[in-house]
């Protein structure tokens, strides 16, 4: 995802330097911002990410430094806990015995089914929970336990229309749970149906982007660059028609600032999203 995401920086030719000072904005006292401007450990990794995708200095002593102050991850929650793996990763590793403490932390997490979830002792996991642990395992280097109970746990949340949801049983799919799903299959070397990327190009928008779910009134930026993503996974290209269109859509929603808009309605740039419009970027160039 990093080399894409350096691959769609380099697509930015003169308003490059606008999208790396955004970045660089982003990220005070080796904190990245989230939404508020508030430090949050969740927008660190995108603002280290980012940074790294656009060629712009990482201060990797401020980051280590506030990593520290959250040890092995006591008081974290799932995604946090994933989100302390992943920047530990990005700066290239975490010692043993910590990458050990942290994943320990993580196992808790585990449902029944073998998949992960937000919430202990859950019975079935979610397509985000598998790919946030997944990511936590290969950020510390570590095998992932039992791979396969993570792959049937992700039968269990095929939808009734071909694709993935975040529980079982549903009759529609969401975008994004069918993109972590692809994602997490082919990671483990596990082979996808046909009709999962079918389903996924059926919810392009007319004026480019992806749908978040069937039915969905807009398209969004995190829908359209995991798509995008899994689409890659599957090597299935993209029709030429839908990249431009995708470009377009793109368009609308960076801005002179530097950053890119979730959505259309979106009033907010943050760093999450922009280093999913590069990512997005780098698929479609």
């Amino acid at each position: 995802m990093l080399q894409l995401a350096r691959r769609g920086a380099l697509t930015l030719g003169e308003v490059l330097p606008q999208v790396r000072a955004f970045t660089q904005s982003r990220l005070l006292r080796g904190a990245g911002l989230d939404r508020d401007g508030r430090p949050d450990l969740y927008y660190t990794i995108f603002a280290i990410a980012a940074l790294q995708a656009v060629d712009a200095p990482l201060p990797a002593a401020e980051v280590r430094s506030y990593l520290a102050g959250f040890g092995d991850g006591a008081e974290l929650d799932f995604v946090h806990l994933g989100a302390l793996a992943r920047c530990h990763g990005a700066l290239g590793g975490a010692p043993p015995a910590l990458a050990a403490a942290i994943l320990s932390r993580l196992e808790a997490f585990r449902s029944a089914d073998g998949g992960y979830e937000g919430e202990r002792g859950s019975a079935h996991g979610s397509a985000y929970g598998c790919f946030v642990a997944l990511g936590a395992y290969q950020d510390l280097d570590t095998p992932l336990p039992d791979p396969l109970r993570m792959v049937q746990s992700l039968k269990f949340l095929e939808s009734a229309d071909g694709a993935w949801g975040n529980a079982p049983g549903l009759p529609l799919g969401s975008t994004n749970a069918t993109a972590a799903a692809i994602t997490l299959l082919h990671q483990l070397g596990m082979p996808v149906n046909f009709e999962a990327a079918q389903w996924l190009l059926g919810q392009l928008h007319p004026a480019g982007g992806f749908l978040a779910m069937p039915r969905a009134p807009i398209p969004d930026l995190l829908s359209t660059a995991t798509t995008l993503h899994a689409l890659a996974c599957l090597e299935h290209p993209l029709p030429s028609r839908a990249k431009e269109a995708c470009l377009d859509f793109l368009d609308t929603l960076w801005t002179a600032e530097g950053g890119f808009h979730g959505h259309w309605a979106d009033d907010h740039l943050d760093v999450e999203y922009t280093f999913y419009g590069l990512l997005a970027l780098g698929h479609l160039s």
